[in-house]
């Protein structure tokens, strides 16, 4: 929901030319600005393909529609519609994304020693980081760390420490699709406050993420200045 001016700042942002079908096509982006889907739109941005952005407004309950529930059940954002093929959650959309134009160079080739690495980036934070700061946020923790997909606050942390590359990119010299999953997740726990004090190198990494040109054309010019 657009919550605050800076959200509505966002919004506007995000109606510029930039994000606008560059030519027909049967991609459709079913996004809000203030959700996962800035992900998703960043994505995008970085790949410079054709589709189709289409604003859901979560205030006038269009999550909620029946015509978007036929085509997420979930009532979430972002979707992405390719023909056929339906694809939620943020990592799928992304991965799925560089997989349609490997032209582009965001994955590593399939049965590469890289390729399993990639998945990593891309899956430990939806399924790991995120539930672990989402119950942080409201002071609750897990009686059995052990037994939780996420442990807890220090090993997350250690995990995100050890991921973070000191110098270029998750996977070496070139940025891919596991930057902006992972790298966008660091990012907005950041922004949001979850991790209250980042390392140096966390810092660094975030500060590299930020000063590419689609994060900047996909993200509020309070989030990089």
């Amino acid at each position: 929901m657009l919550t605050s001016l800076r959200g509505f700042r966002y919004y506007l942002l995000l109606q510029s030319p930039l994000t606008h079908p560059r030519e027909a096509s049967n991609v459709k982006h079913y996004f809000h600005p203030m959700s996962r889907g800035a992900t998703t739109n960043w994505m995008l941005e970085e790949l410079d393909v054709p589709h189709e952005q289409i604003v859901i407004d979560f205030s006038a309950g269009e999550t909620n529609s029946p015509e978007y529930r036929a085509i997420n059940p979930m009532g979430k954002v972002p979707t992405l519609v390719d023909g056929d093929a339906v694809v939620t959650e943020t990592a799928a959309i992304c991965a799925y994304l560089a997989d349609k134009f490997p032209e582009k160079g965001f994955a590593p080739p399939p049965g590469s020693t890289d390729r399993g690495r990639y998945y990593r980036y891309l899956f430990v934070p939806g399924i790991t980081i995120e539930p672990l700061f989402s119950l942080n946020a409201i002071g609750i923790s897990h009686p059995n760390p052990q037994s939780a997909g996420w442990g807890d606050l220090s090993r997350v942390v250690d995990t995100m420490e050890s991921m973070t590359p000191e110098v270029g990119w998750a996977l070496g010299d070139r940025f891919t699709a596991a930057d902006v999953v992972f790298g966008g997740m660091l990012d907005i726990s950041i922004q949001f406050g979850w991790l209250e004090k980042p390392s140096p190198r966390i810092k660094a990494y975030v500060e590299r993420i930020r000063e590419r040109p689609a994060y900047r054309a996909t993200h509020p010019e309070s989030w990089y200045q």
